[in-house]
């Protein structure tokens, strides 16, 4: 199972950024997959979720209105399309996948993470 991040950079704040996180190894089709964050000396976060069956979706009150989870079935890739940014949204950003129903917010509710990807916004 693999699950591979990437889009991070460097971003002024305001800016935007798209994330993608491409899975394989495993059939997900029932899975919940979800974006977290980890900013220097931070616990990780919830950040998103997304249902692959149905495609119902789960914010984190900090990015709600700004960040839009989502998900092409034809290519095995969630995405996260940030807008807004703010310096506080500066962290390493990881995808992460459960074999179940239910969106969860705790990082240790979730079998497989992908390797992280850094994003940056400048003040």
């Amino acid at each position: 199972v693999q699950l591979q991040a990437s889009g991070g950079g460097l971003v002024q704040a305001g800016g935007s950024l798209r994330l993608s996180c491409a899975a394989s190894g495993r059939t997900f089709s029932s899975d919940v997959m979800a974006w977290f964050r980890q900013a220097p000396g931070k616990e990780r976060e919830f950040v998103a979720g997304i249902m692959w069956s149905g495609g119902s979706t789960f914010y984190a009150d900090s990015v709600k209105g700004r960040f839009t989870i989502s998900r092409d079935n034809a290519k095995n890739t969630v995405y996260l399309q940030m807008t807004s940014l703010k310096p506080e949204d500066t962290a390493v950003y990881y995808c992460a996948a459960r074999p179940d129903r239910w969106i969860k917010i705790s990082p240790s509710q979730y079998d497989y993470w992908g390797q992280g990807t850094l994003v940056t916004v400048s003040s």
